[in-house]
């Protein structure tokens, strides 16, 4: 079976998993096809998630690490899960967390070590830059090295966090307009505990306000607005998470083709794959707010429509 890797980076207002677990329809058709390796972000979906068994759930850093043919990635269920909360949570709000983890662990058989709490608040902002990307702020970060380094000395293989967030301004993500302002800061957070300790790790953003709304959303970001709280998804990501590795299991070599959005080109995948010559299908029904083109980088792409001609072609 042919490997391949399926990724919408995050924070950039993509039209198909810019949002919550809106390009799971296209992965999991690919995945019946291929070993698929996914961000987070496209599978993601608050209470929900898209993951297949054929699919490998790989965190940002840990995938540019992969494309540039520093890690390998090992195949692994049921991995040890080790979470993280924000010493600044509202003990209502980390209550309904906790009950969240038991639901998901009594409903999917998760392997859950226990949790630890930071011990300052992490301090987090997030905002839209002049891009109209979304980025953000940690002021602490170490204090959440300090609580995977806790979670990993107890024989946590994967790490979740949960950090508090100041509550989202405005409508329009939530009317399918503009970009998830929460998922810039997110990669930060994940990035470094990632970058530290050469774990699965995934993060899930906590709200003081846990009521749900009976306001009609744009479809796409609907899970998102049925739950207090966004942890289930990255637990079920989590558990099924491959290890990360310097030899052995996949690697780069091993990868057949690579499925991005067309206009945001940029990034470490796109570029290794370039560089190594190896197949990028560079999808043009996915806008984002950038404008960076096989064009703009002389980068070989083969240019497709829709995701539905990439079935096809399979």
């Amino acid at each position: 079976m042919k490997t391949a890797a399926f990724i919408v980076p995050t924070g950039i207002g993509a039209s198909i998993g810019g949002f919550a677990g809106d390009a799971s329809k296209w992965a999991r058709r690919l995945a019946e096809k291929v070993r698929l390796i996914v961000n987070p972000n496209v599978v993601n979906a608050a209470c929900f998630s898209g993951i297949t068994p054929n699919m490998l759930y790989v965190e940002g850093y840990a995938l540019d690490e992969f494309f540039r043919g520093r890690l390998t990635l090992k195949p692994s269920v049921n991995n040890k899960i080790g979470i993280i909360f924000d010493r600044s949570i509202p003990q209502n709000v980390l209550n309904v967390h906790i009950n969240t983890i038991h639901a998901v662990e009594t409903v999917y058989d998760l392997n859950v070590i226990g949790y630890e709490v930071t011990d300052s608040a992490v301090g987090v902002e997030f905002f839209i830059d002049k891009t109209g990307a979304s980025m953000g702020n940690v002021r602490d970060l170490l204090t959440l090295k300090r609580a995977a380094q806790s979670l990993i000395s107890k024989g946590a293989e994967a790490i979740a966090i949960v950090c508090r967030f100041p509550e989202e301004q405005g409508d329009d993500y939530a009317n399918g307009i503009g970009v998830d302002p929460v998922g810039g800061v997110e990669a930060i957070i994940s990035h470094y505990i990632s970058k530290e300790f050469r774990v699965p790790c995934a993060h899930a953003p906590a709200f003081d306000d846990i009521t749900i709304s009976s306001n009609i959303v744009d479809r796409r970001c609907a899970a998102e607005y049925i739950t207090p709280t966004f942890l289930p998804c990255i637990l079920i990501g989590l558990n099924q998470a491959p290890k990360l590795a310097q030899t052995g299991g996949i690697s780069i070599d091993n990868l057949d083709f690579l499925v991005y959005p067309s206009d945001c080109l940029g990034g470490i995948p796109v570029l290794e794959m370039s560089k190594r010559r190896k197949k990028i299908y560079a999808v043009n029904e996915n806008k984002t707010v950038l404008n960076v083109t096989g064009s703009h980088i002389s980068t070989k792409c083969d240019i497709i429509n829709t995701y539905e001609e990439i079935l096809e072609l399979l």
